[in-house]
């Protein structure tokens, strides 16, 4: 008896009708002619046939929007224009609320970035106080139209700015050029940084974030913290003077300032000790009940200006006992300067201003991408690594035309930025503005600074910076993953130990040594059959109790695209599969494979390979020709397959030896290994 079901989707206006006990099964669509699908009775058959496709399904198609791309040029425009300058896409649909919480933002950044830039600026960089506010306004504002980050604080680094400190001391040290202007210098490492930023975005370099371990970032930052961390220990305990009778100056090593603080804490300046005592304590008691869970409910405590509040009290009570310790004193400004590319020094300094440029550069854009991604994680929002390269390129263009010091994103100070609540790039411009205003009308009144009150500023970054390593070491214990670990402690003795510049480069060469070294090989695997199955494959590293090895029958699953970087070691990998079945075997020992005569290339999971891949597997497929080793390649794709047979080597494999599955593959080896069994039977 044969039953005629009809089953009938409404959402898609669409009906089966399925025959039991074998037959046909007809889908009829309203927007389709009627197709008709044999079933055949075997159970193997319902396999290839599962039952769901017998019912509707109750997950409804999906409907993909029709493409809408402009076909007039202005249009065009238009559309790609809020790409490449967001401020085009956010602003329109600016509002009153959004403002709000902005303004907000912006004001308490623009209260903790402005004491942090001055000191940044005297204290790390060397340079007059008001080129730390040229590098908060001009590139933050500079950000805010073309970066897509909407939470992340554009400024002055405490890491950058000591390396373009560093740089300063070191051509002041050895370049022996009395004409040498370290604020032309300043900005030429700014415009430079932006050049090479800007280049970099340009040509689409957005993956050089991912070059960079996070154990290598880390270690050159912690190296950092504790050259700052000594460096600003000597202006807190009012040894600047005794330090330069003592010889001690900017590129001075981590161990010649351990040893001279040790030999001189006696000489201590105690009012000065005391003031930085008293900052350091009220800061460091600020940020720990800021980071108190208890406080997160009440945001006027987290938003509480402690930076600011330090810097006013310390200038009034300087002013009004009138204290015998350095201040900042008279800062020299006459308003916004005229956009202009300061004079280039010597011939012989230019290398080392492109070096640390570039060093800059990198590093910046590292810490800035992984700032932008987080936020936009959390706020569900796309930011673009090559946008932002762009972005942070311009920002730094502008800072360098207008005499700043560079200035990329923190981490700090955008999660100030967030819980402030900052909801578009207008915090990040709110934020420039007062630091124009500051330019304006507010220097002055730091003439009563203490510089160790600046110097406790940037102590107590340096501490929060170092406090995030334990959680990355216990993370690299915990997972066992020592060679991490190595490169961290390499990268930290290199930078705190010989100097920032040393230990920049020792980064940054790792990287790029490892990422060589990972992408030279190739990923390739062994397959084996599971145990009580006749056409079940699976790679063997994976299920090494439930899958065997097949005698005399090689499997080899490629598993990613081969190109040039990748197939230099693609002979020696096999080889070692061929003899240890197993990459992790060391090759000192003797082989446990015996020599196969049948070898399986499953390419499915290879969707591309370029011209030089394609050479390597030529050689490959002839060596193993001339061992008598039949090749086989299985789910061979379509690119792969055209480049297979434009070099001919589609022809040498053999048409016939291309299947669809391993499985196929197999029974055609277990017929050709019969028909050998027959012939050796007869020739004996």
């Amino acid at each position: 008896m044969i039953v005629r079901r009809t089953l009938f989707h409404p959402r898609q206006g669409s009906s089966v009708h399925a025959i039991s006990g074998g037959g046909q099964v007809t889908h009829k669509n309203s927007a389709a002619n009627e197709t008709t699908y044999l079933l055949p009775n075997s159970a193997s058959h319902h396999e290839q046939f599962p039952p769901r496709y017998l019912t509707a399904s109750p997950i409804p198609s999906a409907h993909i929007t029709l493409d809408h791309t402009p076909k007039d040029t202005w249009s065009l425009i238009k559309v790609r224009s809020k790409y490449y300058l967001p401020v085009l896409k956010w602003l329109p649909h600016y509002n009153s609320n959004l403002f709000l919480g902005d303004l907000i933002a912006g004001i308490t950044l623009a209260c903790l970035l402005i004491p942090q830039s001055l000191s940044y600026a005297t204290a790390l960089c060397k340079v007059p106080a008001a080129w730390g506010l040229y590098g908060i306004a001009f590139p933050a504002m500079t950000y805010a139209i073309f970066g897509m980050s909407r939470q992340m604080s554009v400024g002055p680094d405490a890491t950058l700015s000591l390396l373009v400190g560093s740089s300063i001391a070191q051509q002041e040290q050895h370049g022996g050029d009395e004409n040498f202007d370290r604020l032309a210098w300043a900005c030429l490492v700014t415009l430079f940084v932006g050049i090479f930023t800007f280049l970099l975005g340009i040509v689409r370099l957005g993956f050089l974030d991912s070059l960079m371990s996070r154990a290598l970032l880390r270690g050159f930052i912690t190296g950092v913290v504790v050259v700052v961390m000594l460096q600003q220990s000597i202006v807190l305990l009012g040894l600047v003077k005794v330090s330069e009778e003592a010889g001690i100056t900017g590129t001075s090593s981590s161990i010649e300032r351990i040893v001279f603080l040790i030999q001189h804490i006696h000489q201590t300046h105690l009012l000065t000790a005391a003031v930085s005592g008293v900052s350091l304590t009220v800061l460091l008691g600020f940020r720990m009940l800021k980071s108190s869970p208890r406080m997160q409910h009440y945001r006027w405590i987290v938003m509480l200006p402690d930076v600011l509040l330090v810097v006013v009290m310390a200038i009034v009570l300087t002013w009004k006992f009138e204290w015998n310790i350095d201040i900042l004193g008279t800062i020299e400004v006459h308003g916004i300067p005229i956009p202009s590319i300061p004079s280039f020094p010597s011939n012989r300094h230019l290398k080392d201003l492109f070096v640390t440029s570039a060093m800059i550069s990198v590093i910046g854009f590292v810490e800035s991408v992984v700032v932008a991604k987080t936020f936009s994680t959390k706020h569900n929002y796309i930011v673009s690594a090559n946008r932002e390269l762009v972005a942070l390129g311009a920002a730094n263009l502008a800072g360098g035309l207008f005499h700043g010091i560079p200035a990329f994103g923190s981490v700090a100070r955008s999660k100030t930025n967030d819980r402030a609540g900052a909801r578009t790039q207008m915090a990040c411009m709110i934020t420039g503005i007062l630091a124009l205003v500051a330019i304006f009308f507010l220097l002055h009144y730091f003439y009563y600074l203490p510089k160790a009150v600046l110097s406790a500023i940037v102590f107590v970054t340096a501490m929060y910076l170092l406090g995030e390593l334990p959680e990355d070491l216990r993370f690299i214990i915990n997972i066992g993953a020592w060679r991490d670990l190595g490169l961290l402690l390499i990268t930290f003795l290199g930078t705190a130990v010989i100097s920032l510049e040393f230990g920049t480069i020792v980064a940054i060469t790792l990287s790029l040594l490892l990422t060589v070294k990972e992408t030279s090989y190739p990923r390739i695997s062994i397959m084996g059959r599971v145990k009580g199955t006749q056409n079940k494959f699976r790679a063997i590293h994976e299920y090494s109790d439930e899958v065997e090895h097949l005698e005399d029958v090689l499997i080899v699953r490629i598993e990613e695209t081969l190109f040039f970087a990748n197939t230099g070691k693609l002979k020696d990998r096999l080889r070692r599969l061929e003899n240890y079945g197993d990459m992790h075997i060391h090759p000192s020992e003797r082989p446990r494979r015996n020599a196969s005569s049948y070898i399986i290339f499953d390419v499915s999971h290879m969707p591309n390979i370029d011209a030089s891949a394609v050479q390597i597997m030529h050689e490959i497929v002839e060596s193993y020709h001339a061992l008598q080793v039949a090749v086989y390649f299985v789910r061979l794709r379509d690119q792969p397959m055209e480049m297979f047979s434009r070099s001919g080597l589609l022809y040498k494999i053999g048409e016939d030896r291309i299947f669809l599955k391993v499985s196929h593959a197999i029974e055609v080896i277990e017929k050709d290994m019969a028909k050998q069994r027959i012939i050796e039977i007869h020739h004996h």
